[in-house]
């Protein structure tokens, strides 16, 4: 899944940056946000010191802004960042998890900055996260093709519903994830490669 996740991201990156009216590639890169959304969620539930990885999600998001930015010459918040404050949601509704009402205030409070200031991806990545958390496996589909109709009515249309080709293959075919695991991603690339790919491409820009 990581392997998958870094290439239809890398690819979707080429894309937006070098090929911009062609939709093909814009289209295959929308399976990398929900294989990073779930892989966060996994790491999230699997992870033996939450604090070292809330630091380490920080710190990613803090070292990959200036590239995202260098990148795609915009001034949007990086989506590493959008995710970091998505888990800090995760973590607060998990303790305090027997308040209903309160938890519905927590998941506002992490929506609303989401949506108003610049940040990739906004409050979408949020419900996104919620759904792989929450959700029965049996409806994580049936509620994300939900939050793409919200997505279009609010937003207009995208080439974002492709995105639920992700959710597809997370929860209806995991056994192909499985196979792809075959190709063991050293931790350092993972962990490295949102940054690096960015420097690499706004590199490659001033070059050719």
């Amino acid at each position: 899944m990581q392997f998958l996740a870094m290439l239809t991201m890398l690819i979707d990156h080429i894309g937006a940056v070098w090929y911009p009216s062609d939709p093909l590639w814009r289209i295959i890169g929308r399976l990398a946000m929900p294989l990073y959304i779930y892989a966060m969620v996994i790491g999230y539930k699997r992870t033996r010191n939450m604090n070292r990885y809330f630091l380490r999600v920080g710190l990613l998001a803090l070292l990959s802004q200036l590239p995202y930015q260098w990148a795609f010459h915009i001034t949007q918040i990086n989506v590493i960042a959008t995710l970091f404050v998505c888990l800090l949601a995760l973590r607060l509704l998990d303790r305090y998890k027997d308040s209903p009402a309160l938890q519905f205030l927590i998941a506002g409070a992490a929506f609303i900055p989401l949506e108003a200031l610049p940040f990739d991806y906004g409050g979408y990545a949020l419900l996104l996260m919620l759904i792989y958390r929450y959700a029965p496996s049996s409806l994580a589909l049936l509620m994300h093709a939900g939050l793409e109709l919200l997505s279009i009515f609010t937003g207009g249309v995208s080439l974002q519903p492709f995105s639920l080709l992700g959710t597809g293959l997370i929860f209806y075919m995991p056994q192909l994830l499985i196979r792809m695991d075959r190709i063991r991603m050293p931790r350092w690339i993972w962990r490295s490669f949102y940054p690096a790919h960015l420097i690499a491409i706004a590199a490659l820009q001033q070059i050719i």
